[in-house]
């Protein structure tokens, strides 16, 4: 069963990203402070649960959170600061737009930068842990699968609907045949290196 708080007594809003092995498209991160008496025993990691199941507890987190918030980085973002630090970014965008102001963060995984003043708490495998980042780790999946889908419309080619983005060897045939979009991310590995000599 996953814990209801980190920090005694504090708001505690709990954050996760959504993206960052990609080759394309935003990252995406959120951020969520749930009631302090919060049960769910449904929630988990989102990664162990199917797209129906994350969909439906994505509804029950934005009908019970106290407050929640998406924060996305763009592939050009990512291509200037690095994906680790777009991840951070993404965390703290969603972390401005709260509605409600946290007294303390804490994280899924092992990197993180201070966030205003506030304590935080770096915490691996973190969204099979504690509730908030479990609910976290949901709504940035799938929102960004949502985002992901749409893109797809644009560019079918990539078999973004099914990959979402991640190096498949679908997702990289493609790039060969078609070349790289807008989205791709232009600062990571997009083919292997024996295939680098093409000309995008």
């Amino acid at each position: 069963m996953l814990q209801n708080h980190y920090y005694d007594g504090l708001t505690e809003a709990g954050c996760d990203e959504a993206g960052r092995g990609c080759l394309a498209g935003s990252v995406y991160a959120a951020a969520v402070i749930l009631p302090p008496d919060y049960r769910n025993d449904l929630l988990n990691d989102s990664k162990q649960l199917s797209a129906k199941k994350r969909y439906a507890l994505r509804d029950m987190i934005l009908r019970d959170a106290v407050a929640w918030a998406v924060g996305i980085v763009t592939p050009e973002e990512i291509d200037k600061i690095n994906i680790l630090n777009a991840s951070i970014l993404a965390m703290h965008r969603a972390l401005d737009a709260l509605k409600v102001r946290p007294e303390a963060v804490i994280v899924d995984g092992n990197r993180f930068k201070p966030y205003r003043d506030l304590p935080f708490a770096t915490i691996v495998k973190g969204d099979g842990k504690y509730l908030s980042i479990a609910a976290a780790s949901i709504l940035a999946k799938t929102f960004r699968d949502d985002y992901m889908d749409d893109l797809a419309e644009e560019y079918p080619q990539y078999d973004w609907r099914s990959n979402k983005g991640y190096p498949t060897k679908k997702h990289r045939a493609a790039i060969k045949l078609h070349g790289v979009t807008p989205y791709h991310r232009k600062s990571f590995t997009l083919l292997p290196p024996e295939e680098l000599s093409l000309d995008f």
